[in-house]
């Protein structure tokens, strides 16, 4: 684990990522905010691209809890069969749906607490909902924050929870909204667990990981 990073090289490296990419965008497919909150649901232990792949044809014909009860268990699993879990995750979306539309009228709730307490919802996922639709500055730490977190000295700690805190407290107020999104990114696309592309990282000068390629 790095050490914590100071303000000022902090700020330098996400004025850096702002500088690449403007207006960092999550890269789950979804069309309003429930449509989002199945996404993300479906998500967890598979990656982005495989979830929009099974959900682009029932995104077409499902985008409210209503609609999920009419489809039914057995038909939202034949669209979302090649994803890990996923009879699981089709229990807990039609349970979700259904508490959605007994206690909240179809409509997805926005805070933390109420998102947490559907099942198959857990803190990341809530605060994915909240950043990506209500553009709140949550931060949900995932594989590739945690990893880039600490590598970095950006955001270090020994969980996820920690990393969060450290997300929150230490990077500047006006790169709080996207800073989730950027980190992931870099994460995902450069900071990889393997194989780090340190020779071509934006903030290769600035990370303190010890061990970087060259």
């Amino acid at each position: 684990m790095a050490k914590q990073l100071d303000y000022h090289t902090i700020h330098e490296i996400f004025t850096r990522f702002h500088a690449a990419e403007p207006e960092p965008k999550g890269e789950l497919d979804h069309v309003n905010a429930y449509t989002l909150v199945v996404a993300v649901a479906l998500s967890a232990q598979a990656t982005d691209a495989g979830v929009n792949k099974a959900t682009r044809k029932l995104f077409q014909v499902v985008t409210t809890p209503q609609q999920m009860l009419e489809l039914g268990e057995e038909r939202l699993i034949e669209h979302i069969k090649t994803i890990g879990l996923y009879r699981n995750k089709a229990r807990n979306v039609m349970k979700l749906s259904r508490i959605l539309v007994e206690q909240y009228g179809g409509e997805v709730p926005n805070s933390r607490a109420a998102l947490q307490s559907l099942p198959g919802v857990g803190r990341k996922t809530a605060n994915v909902v909240l950043n990506m639709w209500w553009h709140y500055p949550a931060q949900a730490v995932d594989t590739h924050i945690f990893r880039f977190g600490n590598r970095s000295g950006v955001a270090p700690g020994k969980d996820v929870d920690a990393v969060e805190r450290a997300i929150e407290d230490n990077i500047p107020v006006d790169f709080q909204q996207h800073a989730h999104h950027w980190m992931i990114l870099h994460g995902r696309y450069h900071c990889k667990a393997r194989k780090p592309m340190c020779p071509t990282c934006l903030i290769r000068d600035l990370c303190q990981y010890e061990d970087k390629t060259v």
